[in-house]
């Protein structure tokens, strides 16, 4: 009976000690990876958006449309806007959620498309993320361009061996896309704050 009171103690001890300094690591990084993620997503924005004077993650538009919140960020330069990146995401990756940041022009083509978040697999669907990929989407034209991979009818060219990254890619940017034309007046119309 001592045994078993030791151990259940030992155990409580240890258990406790362990969350304590979980919980301090946790406070500890929480800061620096929120600014970390932060940096990631400004450097993104400055490559999917033309030149602005703003501040975009400050300048947003918040947009419900089936059943979830999306968030517009507005980049105008002196006043005027050029231009809008949207996040979107696809839980239909070969390994995962594939999480994209887009974005568009006044005159809706493309402007940019970066890669933020995939788990694919390395050699054949994380070359999503290499620009070999990523820049055929540059120029394209919202409603004219077919988003589907070309082995679908599309106009986008898939990667050999991994077709299914693409398809992700393409169907996140396609629903965004969708979203961003249906409320196209009050995301251009949102002011500076």
């Amino acid at each position: 009976m001592k045994d078993i009171i030791k151990m259940v103690v030992v155990l409580t001890v240890i258990s406790v000690v362990a969350g304590y300094l979980l919980a301090t690591t946790n406070k500890i990084t929480k800061a620096p990876i929120a600014a970390a993620r932060l940096a990631e997503k400004l450097d993104a924005m400055k490559k999917v958006l033309p030149d602005y004077d703003n501040d975009p993650v400050a300048n947003t538009c918040v947009v419900k449309e089936a059943g979830k919140e999306w968030t517009f960020y507005v980049a105008r330069k002196q006043g005027v806007f050029v231009g809008a990146a949207f996040e979107a995401s696809s839980d239909q990756g070969y390994n995962g959620t594939i999480r994209i940041l887009a974005g568009i022009l006044p005159d809706n083509r493309i402007k940019g498309l970066e890669i933020v978040e995939q788990a694919e697999t390395p050699g054949l669907g994380a070359k999503i993320s290499e620009s070999a990929f990523k820049d055929q989407f540059q120029g394209k034209a919202i409603f004219s361009t077919r988003w589907m991979v070309k082995k679908d009818g599309g106009d986008i060219d898939a990667i050999t061996g991994a077709t299914i990254s693409p398809r992700a890619v393409v169907s996140a940017l396609e629903t965004g896309l969708a979203v961003y034309t249906n409320n196209f007046d009050k995301i251009a119309a949102t002011a500076d704050r």
